[in-house]
């Protein structure tokens, strides 16, 4: 990802918070909001590993295949959820967007999409379509978020996990990560 390392720094902990978070609602959620928090958790990590600064690690060449890989099974299992008739539609959105950034940072003048040069990568169009589909989907969530009761008592983990807001909030921060690293594409 081009830009400063603080920003980049940021990004890692933005994304790999709302990865963890993600793991909490696994453990606490079932059946369809377990595998959306399970997709999210995933989105998470690997956001949070694509955004790391070059200047502590630059990623071999190879790991933008892995990327592509991992976010390509994701996005099939996203499509079978869509399938299935479950709302995963913005996750195979979101691991399309994810293929889309490793493919161009692993083409041939990107410098691994790291090192901050002018090279640009990716199909303008269709950044700016992600763009405006992130940028869109980050307006209509910050608008729902609104405050909600506090958790059931019991598990402390459990209440904390299941608190609605939170749960939109990491979607939330998600997409904004997601504009800012397709921004800097």
């Amino acid at each position: 990802m081009h830009g400063p390392a603080l920003s980049g720094w940021l990004l890692v902990a933005l994304c790999a918070l709302s990865g963890a978070y993600c793991l909490l609602r696994i453990r606490a959620c079932a059946g369809e909001e377990r595998r959306a928090a399970g997709g999210e958790a995933v989105m998470g990590f690997g956001m949070a590993a694509m955004a790391v600064p070059a200047a502590v690690l630059t990623p071999p060449s190879w790991s933008w295949a892995v990327y592509a890989a991992v976010f390509g099974a994701a996005t099939l299992r996203g499509l079978a959820g869509v399938r299935r008739g479950g709302h995963h539609l913005h996750h195979v959105i979101g691991s399309l967007a994810m293929v889309y950034m490793a493919v161009a940072m692993a083409a041939p003048g990107a410098h691994g999409g790291h090192t901050g040069h002018a090279a640009a990568g990716g199909v303008p169009l269709l950044t700016g379509a992600l763009l405006l589909y992130y940028a869109v989907y980050v307006l209509l969530a910050g608008r729902r978020l609104v405050p909600a009761g506090a958790g059931a008592g019991g598990d402390a983990v459990a209440a904390w996990t299941l608190r609605p807001e939170l749960t939109l909030v990491c979607r939330l921060a998600m997409g904004l990560a997601m504009f800012a690293m397709l921004v800097t594409l």
